[in-house]
């Protein structure tokens, strides 16, 4: 976020070196200017949205997965956990990386850590099963409630 405003101030200097310049390029400078300012705002403002929004899709994956397991008539295995949680800590780390450092991202980042973690262990659904995990996991239903998006982690 920080680069980006530098970058946006970069941008705003250069267009108001070039309209003293010419007066058509100071047309062409500013709207070139006020676009991507306008979409840059828009996606600062729905950015913990679609964070939560990308999230609730990958954990409603994950569940379906643990779904189609039950329904083959055998109970979820340490395999399956494993490819549901490394596959949750993937799109979240990937959602969270485009998100900056707002707190949806921050924690969501956090969450990706902890289904790393329980991946790895040799029971992964037990593992999965602990404070930290669950309270990340509340902290990020609420602050996806707080922008609008109802999902339970």
């Amino acid at each position: 976020m920080t680069l980006a405003a530098c970058g946006g101030e970069d941008s705003a200097t250069t267009a108001v070196s070039t309209p003293s310049a010419s007066t058509p390029s100071a047309s062409t400078a500013s709207s070139s200017t006020a676009a991507p300012s306008t979409s840059a705002s828009t996606t600062a403002a729905a950015s913990d949205k679609e964070l939560c929004e990308s999230a609730k899709k990958a954990s409603d994956d994950g569940r379906a997965l643990l779904v189609k397991a039950a329904r083959s008539g055998k109970a979820p295995t340490p395999a399956d956990f494993k490819e549901i949680l490394t596959d949750l800590e993937q799109k979240f780390t990937t959602a969270a990386a485009a998100g900056g450092d707002g707190k949806v991202a921050r924690i969501m980042k956090q969450f990706a850590a902890e289904a790393a973690k329980a991946a790895a262990a040799a029971d992964p659904g037990t593992a999965a099963d602990n404070p930290a995990f669950l309270k990340v996991g509340a902290d990020l239903s609420a602050a996806c409630k707080a922008v609008g998006v109802t999902a339970t982690f």
